[in-house]
């Protein structure tokens, strides 16, 4: 299945898939408040924090999945929750899934993911997220969610942990910003730089001015001048595992495989004994 669909293609099929609304932007407005002020007609809200990702090391008395530290400030979530979590936004083995937000794609791009590692294929994109669609809309919750029966089946998307990372033979993308990949700034994470012999090519490459993803061609042609070319594995990390998901996409559209490392730098930045490398 393509990983997009385009607002005029979801109207046409809104009867046919379960919508999921994913909105979240760091720093921004609560995505549950956006949700109740308007959505796509029959979309079901999905809470990034709460149900894409299990409690950091340390988080509300928690460890992340499996009890491991390192996994970074969103770990994958447990299976079981997650399963739990999709089955009440009504997620169904046999229903075509389309996820949405109204950050580029971003938080989006984590649940199509997440979908995918957990066995689940029919899953798209709205492409240009919320600010795209002109079809119908509605305010507060939806009447009624019938319960899903999504079984998920966890792995089957690739994922490193950080000492496959470390002995990585291939290309490493960074997708965060140039300025926090070269360690000019860290807005977030206590330590700034990045894992050594990673290559920079930010997730706003993969957009268009308007929201959208640039063509197939243009996306491929971005991440080769990046040293990108599908002649190597590829992984990406991110900050937290969000937005490389977004990376992932975008280098399956130009028909790159790319691999995730979701606990990301703030996972590596978790051991002080990691290599950190700064600058250009």
């Amino acid at each position: 299945m393509h990983p997009l669909i385009s607002a005029a293609e979801l109207a046409e099929r809104l009867e046919e898939v379960t919508v999921l609304d994913v909105r979240y932007r760091m720093g921004g407005p609560p995505g549950a408040q956006e949700y109740a002020r308007g959505h796509v007609a029959g979309a079901v809200y999905v809470d990034l924090d709460a149900d894409l990702a299990a409690a950091p090391h340390g988080r509300d008395g928690r460890e992340g999945q499996e009890g491991q530290e390192g996994q970074g400030r969103h770990p994958l979530p447990d299976p079981g929750d997650l399963q739990a979590a999709m089955r009440r936004a009504g997620v169904r083995q046999d229903r075509p899934v389309v996820v949405y937000d109204d950050w580029g794609g971003r938080a989006a791009a984590r649940c199509w993911w997440l979908l995918r590692w957990a066995g689940k294929d029919d899953v798209q994109v709205l492409d240009g997220g919320w600010p795209a669609w002109n079809g119908p809309v509605q305010e507060g919750a939806p009447a009624s969610v019938e319960p899903g029966d999504l079984v998920v089946r966890p792995g089957q998307q690739p994922a490193l942990g950080p000492d496959e990372v470390r002995d990585w033979d291939g290309v490493l993308v960074d997708a965060r910003a140039p300025e926090r990949f070269r360690g000019d700034v860290e807005p977030v994470d206590p330590v700034a730089g990045h894992v050594p012999g990673a290559v920079n090519v930010p997730t706003e490459t993969n957009l268009s001015a308007d929201g959208r993803f640039r063509p197939a061609t243009q996306i491929a042609a971005l991440y080769a001048a990046g040293g990108v070319d599908g002649s190597a594995p590829v992984a990406v990390y991110c900050g937290s595992g969000v937005t490389a998901c977004h990376d992932v996409l975008a280098l399956e559209l130009a028909g790159i495989p790319a691999v995730l490392y979701p606990g990301s730098w703030s996972g590596w930045v978790s051991d002080p004994d990691r290599p950190v490398a700064t600058g250009g």
